[in-house]
């Protein structure tokens, strides 16, 4: 695995929707957190998701993600901190939706959110961008805004077909873009052990992902898929559950792959 210094950016990445990555930024920001880590999650999906399920309505926020990619705001100002979560919110809000559009004729459109976010890495120990589930412009910021790529896969067979498409964008963001972009490794996602299917799809990431499979698997939960309806993370909502003891063993790999400067 990379290892990396304080301030590390991390894009959550799959074009393939409903594999929990939002799930995943939410919770292992949660975990790591508790570890006494600063954390930031940057909400780049028009879908708003992270937001909504932290107990925000983007159609009430001012200002969020878009705002800070055009500029018009500097990027400490629409941060939202929670009164009982140790983590940080740079929200998305409704105006992020046309924001893949407009882009297209800025000059290095590619690098808005890098240059917005370079600005706030010495005070966070980790940034995880929430990056939307399609591999369009917002994606291409949030590869090029970051240091490492972590890639949810969730068990089942067509949660494959994409991880190609996926592999190549990131090799062209590298050649063209961002040379020193890694890929952390992939994270299985909504695993069922009892189902052979499960079985094969894990084998067959291994050959994708060769030395960067995460060991903590996240197992199919209902808890896990609750929690954000009630606008709260695994550890708030179920702290005993399966899923929160996974993504509990998932922040604390993840620190064992983490180099800090002191």
């Amino acid at each position: 695995m990379y290892a990396f210094a304080m301030g590390a950016i991390i894009a959550v990445v799959n074009q393939k929707g409903g594999v929990g990555k939002t799930t995943t930024v939410m919770n292992l920001a949660a975990y790591l957190a508790r570890e006494g880590r600063r954390v930031l999650i940057v909400d780049l999906d028009p879908q708003a998701n992270a937001t909504s399920g932290l107990g925000l309505l983007s159609q009430d926020l001012q200002n969020g993600t878009y705002e800070v990619l055009i500029g018009a705001v500097k990027p400490h100002e629409p941060i939202r901190s929670f009164d009982t979560r140790k983590f940080y919110l740079l929200p998305s809000t409704m105006s992020l939706a046309g924001a893949a559009v407009e882009l297209v004729t800025v000059d290095k459109r590619e690098y808005r959110l890098s240059d917005q976010l370079d600005l706030l890495r010495d005070l966070y120990d980790v940034i995880l961008i929430d990056c939307p589930p399609s591999l369009d412009l917002l994606t291409v910021n949030g590869l090029v805004a970051a240091d490492s790529v972590l890639i949810p896969v969730q068990a089942e067979y067509f949660a494959l077909e994409g991880i190609g498409q996926l592999l190549n964008t990131i090799g062209m963001i590298q050649e063209a873009l961002k040379p020193k972009l890694h890929i952390l490794g992939a994270l299985i996602t909504m695993y069922d052990r009892r189902y052979n299917l499960s079985v094969a799809v894990l084998q067959e990431l291994y050959r994708h992902f060769p030395q960067k499979i995460f060991r903590t698997v996240i197992p199919r939960s209902v808890r896990l898929a609750e929690a954000p309806s009630h606008g709260k993370t695994i550890l708030e909502y179920d702290p005993s559950s399966r899923g929160a003891r996974a993504y509990e063993r998932l922040a604390r790999e993840f620190l064992t792959h983490e180099l800090f400067r002191q």
